[in-house]
Order: C-alpha cells, then sequence, then structure tokens
C-alpha cells in the first residue's frame, strides 16, 4: 500500500495532514498514538469509508480513488466483532463466502480451515451469545479472513478485552497474521499491544505520522521526547543530566543528545558509576522497584535484585542498562 499526501478534513477541521507512507505486503503494521490523533481515520480512509480531501492511496500501484468499498480487496474488523447473533459461528465466518455465492463444500471447508487457525476448531454450530470476549473477536477475525483479503484493517481488535485477556491474545492474532500471509494494518492506542502484534510501527500525533519503521529501530532511536513517553520509556533527560548517564553507559556525551529511560533504566550494580539515596523501596516478584535521589540527576526511578535490596535512607552505586535507554531523535546508545 502507498499513500500519497493524504489530507482528510471534517468540515472546517483538518484531521490529516500530509500523510505520505510505504505500506510492505505480508506484514503488520500499527498504527498507534493518543486518542483523536487520527489512526481510525486513516483506516476508515484506506477502506473507503472515508472521502480523502486531498492526496492518494495505492494498491499494487492502482490507485483507490472512487473504487467501492467492497472492491477495494480489503477487510475491515472493528474492535467490538459485530457478529451476527441469529446466526452460528459457522454461519457468521462463511457469511462473506455465501454474498460471493461460494458453493457449499468450499464454504464449508474454508470455514473449517479458518476456524483451526484461530484455535476454534469445533465451534462450527456455537451462537455467537454462548462464546467469551476472546472467542468472539477470534470468530469476527476469521471472518474476515474467510475471502482471503489483499489487506486487513484491525481497528482496536483488543481494546474491548479486559487487559489480561488483551496480552494473551495479541500473541495468538500475531501467529494467525503471520500463518495467514496477509499484510495487516492495526490501529491501537497501547503500544504493548502494537509491540506484540505487530512488525512496523507508524507513530500519529496531532493528525501526522511522526515516525514510522521496523519497531526495533523505532524503539532504539525514538524522533523525539513526546514519542519516547508515549513509547512506554519514563523519563526523558537533557543537557549535564543526558551526559552523565551517557558517560554511566559507557557512550560518548553529547551535548544536544537527549536520552530516554525505561523505568528499569538504572540498576543497584557494585561499581556502578553513578551513586545515589534509597527514598523509596517496593517488592515485585522478580526484583526490587526504588527511587533513588540521585548525585546530579535527582529522583530517578531503578531497581534491585531481590536478594540484594537495599535499605531506604542507604547510599548505593548505580549502573546503566543500555538497552533499557535510547538517544532521543539519533542513534543508539
Amino acid at each position: 500500500i502507498s499513500v500519497e499526501d493524504m489530507d482528510f478534513h471534517y468540515g472546517a477541521k483538518q484531521a490529516l495532514h500530509g500523510i505520505n507512507l510505504q505500506i510492505p505486503a505480508r506484514k503488520v503494521t500499527a498504527f498507534i498514538g493518543p486518542s483523536g490523533c487520527g489512526k481510525s481515520t486513516l483506516l476508515r480512509a484506506a477502506a473507503g469509508l472515508e472521502p480523502l480531501s486531498s492526496g492518494r492511496i495505492l494498491l499494487d500501484g492502482r490507485d483507490l480513488a472512487g473504487v467501492p468499498t467492497h472492491r477495494r480487496g480489503l477487510a475491515l474488523m472493528f474492535q467490538d466483532g459485530q457478529l451476527f447473533g441469529h446466526m452460528s459461528v459457522a454461519r457468521n465466518v462463511g457469511y462473506a463466502l455465501r454474498v460471493r455465492h461460494a458453493g457449499r463444500a468450499v464454504t464449508a471447508g474454508r470455514v473449517s480451515e479458518l476456524l483451526e487457525l484461530v484455535g476454534l476448531g469445533g465451534y462450527e454450530d456455537r451462537a455467537p451469545a454462548t462464546l467469551s470476549g476472546g472467542e468472539r473477536q477470534r470468530v469476527a477475525l476469521a471472518r474476515a479472513l474467510a475471502v482471503s483479503p489483499r489487506v486487513l484493517l484491525l481497528d482496536g481488535p483488543l481494546s474491548a478485552l479486559d487487559a489480561d485477556l488483551r496480552a494473551r491474545l495479541a500473541a495468538d492474532l500475531r501467529r494467525i497474521l503471520r500463518d495467514a500471509g496477509v499484510t495487516a494494518l492495526l490501529v491501537t492506542h497501547d503500544h504493548e499491544e502494537a509491540f506484540a502484534v505487530a512488525d512496523r510501527l507508524a507513530v500519529m500525533r496531532d493528525g501526522r505520522v511522526v515516525q514510522e519503521g521496523p519497531i526495533a529501530d523505532v524503539w532504539a532511536r525514538p524522533a523525539d521526547p513526546d514519542t519516547a513517553r508515549f513509547l512506554g520509556y519514563a523519563r526523558v533527560l537533557t543537557g549535564d543530566a543526558a551526559a552523565l548517564v551517557l558517560r554511566a553507559a559507557g557512550a560518548a556525551p553529547d551535548p544536544s543528545a537527549a536520552v530516554a529511560l525505561r523505568r528499569s533504566a538504572l540498576r543497584v550494580e557494585p561499581g556502578g558509576t553513578l551513586a545515589g539515596t534509597v527514598r523509596t523501596a517496593q517488592a515485585a516478584p522478580d526484583q526490587v522497584r526504588l527511587t533513588v535521589d540521585v548525585d546530579g540527576l535527582g529522583v530517578m526511578d531503578a531497581v534491585a535484585a531481590r536478594d540484594a535490596a537495599p535499605a531506604v535512607g542507604e547510599r548505593v552505586a548505580l549502573g546503566v542498562d543500555a538497552s533499557r535507554t535510547a538517544r532521543v531523535g539519533a542513534g543508539e546508545i
């Protein structure tokens, strides 16, 4: 998919500004960003549900302008699944095939294949009302895949589920999309869900794509402090504080660098080059979470091993885990 200079207006309000993207085939690209940033609008425009104000969307070089939704070769799955309550699971999954007048044997075979793919083999005769939320989303995904769409559009497919179920299904969704070999666009506000499911990230803010690329690249090189914080980094340091962390991580200080840190970037470590006084300590299953008044940095998050946890008020040496830091808008530390 190619998106060229896409603009979109809701009346006098501009919702999308000059979007340019190249979305590779057979990859999952996640569009992430805060509510109202334009993620779902972009997805609906790709599906043909919203007319562009300007720009183009091309699929394999073909301009989709004027092509109706049902002829674009796309399938759209919403967050609530929107299953037909009066139909069985099998009839829900096979609905689009029947509309296209596929034969009974072809439809039954495809339905069986897809239910196995999403882990619901044997559920053909179940009613949607008897399924859990996660099972209903699996049925909705099987239905979206039934006609082998060239592109699958997923608008918050897990957002209606509770956190534990969402985390479990994210891994399954990634496997299903890989096994199906489909190109997919995923919209989510949850960066953890995006990391679990997608190959690539497109970070959006105020109707613009501020950064796009493979997940590892975006994670290692956030484009700006707001992007770093949205991706889950807890702090962004600049100036002398950033230089201090760079030296502690074994990197050359850069007066212009901004450095993003995860909460676990600082670790109690004998011989660490940073030092500070423990202010709070809280035990977690695999470590102890601390706040430490670090010399030259102020109060920072840190972690310690459970068998070597310091007491509140104790002076500690701290090291920096470079894998949990990033230079903002630059290269890896």
